[in-house]
């Protein structure tokens, strides 16, 4: 979802800039690249906080960030340039499609309200569903199970690292979208898009028989 739907990432370093200044920590954009895009919230809070934060205290910093981030991006949500239009044609194709975010289910439901898609997604997995976060496989396969489908019958739209790595070891193909990242920045991947505008289905059974 994020940075493959909506270009939230400039949205959570706002959050997340406001999260730490309020603990007098200042991160860079540099260290946001590295150590924020594509990582679960409990990475990033034990990362820039120094210490391993778990149960009831990441729960309750959990929620005050993501609350900061839903705040902020409500009045901004925007779709990556076309993908509504691809999405649409994929259904219209027959493809079974799914959404698998890092990202907390509140998070997924605003920006599903705001774009109308939900009703298009076979499978909706988010950060409450698993219990391996990525690089780990675990939303991918579980999403192809709720799908009916095989892992190798599976494309993943991914623009972080650990986003593809998830697909790769998922043993799926994988596309990167390149909203966060260069290709080099990325595992390799099956095939690269900027944004959703002159991508066909067609290209994505190449994809998937490549």
């Amino acid at each position: 979802m994020d940075g493959v739907i909506c270009h939230t990432n400039p949205f959570h370093s706002i959050a997340f800039k406001r999260f730490f200044e309020k603990r007098n920590l200042f991160p860079t954009e540099e260290e946001f690249s590295q150590h924020m895009y594509g990582k679960s919230n409990s990475y990033i809070l034990s990362h820039f906080l120094g210490r391993k934060i778990e149960r009831k205290e990441f729960d309750e910093l959990e929620y005050e960030k993501e609350s900061l981030f839903r705040e902020i991006y409500a009045e901004n949500i925007k779709e990556i340039d076309g993908f509504m239009t691809f999405l649409k044609a994929l259904k219209e194709a027959g493809f079974l499609t799914g959404v698998a975010t890092s990202a907390p289910r509140a998070n997924l439901d605003l920006i599903m309200k705001g774009l109308g898609f939900e009703y298009m997604m076979e499978s909706i997995m988010a950060s409450e569903n698993v219990t391996h976060h990525k690089p780990h496989p675990e939303v991918y396969l579980q999403s192809a199970d709720n799908l009916g489908v095989k892992p190798s019958e599976c494309v993943v739209f991914e623009d972080s690292y650990s986003g593809v790595s998830a697909g790769i070891n998922a043993g799926m193909r994988v596309v990167g979208v390149l909203s966060s990242h260069k290709p080099e920045e990325l595992p390799p991947c099956s095939s690269y898009i900027n944004n959703y505008l002159d991508l066909k289905t067609e290209r994505i059974l190449e994809v998937l028989n490549s």
